[in-house]
């Protein structure tokens, strides 16, 4: 006698399980997205109490705050070495785990774990910066635009979020800024268990792809690779510095932290639908310099206002600044997708105007606590970020136009 029958076991469709892992593969991709941002959102808004706890100076600060965005410069060559190595993703599961990691070390509360995880974070997050527009080109090359907007719509989405409930979410831990920072590192936590199924593909780079500096070298006499990055190097010292000191702008006007925290996080909602969907709209045109001029406008509305009148209409001004801020940096990631031409080609380019761009960026929020420190006000910092938008302008106009940066040769 035969034993009694077994149901058999229930297999998907092959074309299923593909549809299956590539909406994992999205979904991983948005959680990475969404740690690249929130530590350095969080940090701003309690930066007052941070700074009055520790007894920080005013360069510490400013230092604090700069220490991110210039690893995000000085990190990104690292990017394609490690994947040469490990792979794509198994490099972008270490970025996540150096972003929880930074999380438990703020739990102890002391300027030298403070300043050690920034320095994490930021390691972590130029690792993400780097790899996600790789990603995009590699697995999604057609639907580039769409991608680029849910994961740069989910960047944008944390670090608002981050701004609006840092604050009260550390009154409510009772643990003061160490809780209130560290609890983010549940959301990389998070990120790196939904990340794991594709550890199994962990694409490396072919033995002659470019890697590392090799990699960016041929793009050193090549105009648009420097037009792109002079792009992101400006708009991101525009965005970061903001990110770094708008709540401090608010309070020394009058306004309350938890109030100052709730504007830089409406600066970051207002962003994100049109985030969400100008990367593809950018994507269906081989030209976008109507989107750059757009946006610059919005920024030179925001800061002006900013400038003149910060309490007279606080809402309208960061509303202003979050239209203008907030899209371009998913725009300058699409425009770096849309002027090469393969994946090698994008990883070299992402490569040399992350790195680059972010150490320009990293003179933004230190120059401005100087200036604050020096002149006792935040007027002369601002009326910097505004006549910076004219170079920010100029590069956008060139990088947004319809080409391509040298191909590797053959």
């Amino acid at each position: 006698m035969t034993g009694p029958s077994q149901a058999p076991e229930r297999v998907l469709p092959t074309p299923t399980r593909r549809r299956l892992a590539r909406v994992l593969l999205v979904l991983g991709i948005v959680l990475i997205a969404a740690n690249l941002r929130p530590a350095i959102a969080a940090t701003a808004t309690v930066l007052d109490s941070i700074t009055g706890d520790l007894s920080l100076s005013g360069a510490a600060a400013g230092t604090l705050t700069t220490l991110p965005v210039l690893f995000f410069g000085l990190c990104g060559p690292a990017a394609p070495v490690l994947v040469r190595r490990l792979g794509i993703e198994r490099t972008l599961a270490l970025a996540l785990a150096a972003i929880a990691a930074a999380s438990a070390l703020w739990l102890a509360g002391s300027t030298t774990v403070l300043f050690a995880g920034t320095v994490l974070v930021g390691a972590g997050a130029a690792v993400g910066n780097v790899l996600l527009p790789v990603l995009v080109r590699r697995d999604f090359p057609d639907r580039a635009g769409l991608v680029s907007g849910l994961y740069t719509t989910a960047l944008a989405s944390a670090a608002a979020l981050a701004a609006a409930v840092t604050v009260p979410l550390g009154d409510a831990i009772g643990y003061g800024w160490p809780g209130a920072l560290a609890v983010w590192g549940l959301l990389a936590l998070a990120a790196l268990v939904i990340w794991t199924p594709q550890l199994r593909r962990s694409a490396r780079l072919p033995d002659d792809a470019p890697s590392g500096p090799g990699g960016v070298t041929r793009l050193l006499r090549d105009r648009l690779a420097w037009q792109v990055t002079g792009l992101m190097g400006l708009q991101a010292l525009s965005y970061h510095t903001t990110l770094a000191w708008l709540p401090s702008v608010f309070t020394d006007a009058g306004l309350d932290r938890a109030t100052a925290g709730v504007l830089l996080s409406v600066a970051g909602f207002v962003a994100i639908p049109v985030s969400l969907v100008l990367p593809t709209l950018a994507a269906r045109r081989p030209d976008q310099r109507g989107w750059i001029v757009l946006l610059t406008a919005f920024t030179a509305a925001g800061l002006l206002g900013l400038l003149i009148a910060p309490t007279a209409a606080p809402y309208l001004w960061v509303i202003l600044l979050g239209l203008g801020q907030g899209p371009i940096f998913p725009l300058t990631l699409t425009i770096i997708v849309l002027r090469s031409r393969t994946a090698e080609d994008t990883i070299a380019l992402s490569t040399m105007a992350q790195s680059v761009g972010f150490v320009i960026a990293a003179a933004g929020p230190l120059t401005l606590g100087l200036l604050r420190t020096a002149t006792g006000t935040w007027t002369a910092g601002v009326a910097l970020l505004l006549a910076l938008l004219a170079p920010q302008l100029l590069t956008g106009l060139a990088s947004a136009r319809d080409r391509h940066i040298a191909s590797r040769p053959k």
